[in-house]
C-alpha cells in the first residue's frame, strides 16, 4: 500500500481580485514540501491596454523576516491569459515560507491607474512526476 503525501496547494491571490496597486499575498508554509518544486499559476481575466503586472516570490525562514531580494521573478504580463511558471526551490533549503508580491503600472493617455482582475495559485509538483520528467529528459539526450 502506498503512502499518500499531502501536497502543498495555496491560493496566493484569490480568483477575481481587482488589482490596481502593489501588494502582497499571504505567507505560505512550504517546509513540509517533499519536492520543493512548485507551479505558480497566474490567471488574468481582465486587463486594459498599456499596463503590466509583475509577480515576485519572496522567501523566509520563519514567516516574519522576509528576504530583501525575490527568489523568483515572473515576466511582466500585459494581457488576459493563464501564465504558469515552475519555481524550483530545491536550492533554497532555508526557505520555509513564501509569499507573492505584485507590482503594477500603467502608462499612456487617460487614467493612469492600472487595473487587472486576476488570481494566482501555488502548487507543489509531486516527486514522482519530477522523477518521470527527469528520466524522460535524460533519455532524450
Amino acid at each position: 500500500m502506498s503512502e499518500t503525501v499531502a501536497l502543498i496547494s495555496a491560493v496566493v491571490i484569490p480568483a477575481g481580485t481587482a488589482v490596481s496597486a502593489k501588494g502582497d499575498g499571504p505567507a505560505v508554509e512550504i517546509c513540509s514540501a517533499e519536492s520543493r518544486v512548485f507551479l505558480l499559476d497566474l490567471k488574468i481575466s481582465e486587463a486594459v491596454e498599456q499596463e503590466y503586472i509583475e509577480l515576485s516570490l519572496f522567501g523566509s525562514p520563519d514567516g516574519t523576516q522576509w528576504a530583501t531580494q525575490p527568489i523568483a521573478v515572473l515576466p511582466q504580463r500585459f494581457s488576459a491569459g493563464e501564465y504558469p511558471t515552475l519555481v524550483d526551490l530545491s536550492g533554497a533549503p532555508a526557505v520555509n515560507f513564501v509569499k507573492v508580491h505584485w507590482d503594477v503600472a500603467r502608462w499612456g493617455r487617460g487614467d493612469q491607474v492600472p487595473r487587472f482582475v486576476c488570481g494566482a495559485t501555488l502548487r507543489e509538483i509531486p516527486v514522482e512526476l519530477l522523477k518521470e520528467l527527469r528520466a524522460e529528459a535524460a533519455s532524450r539526450k
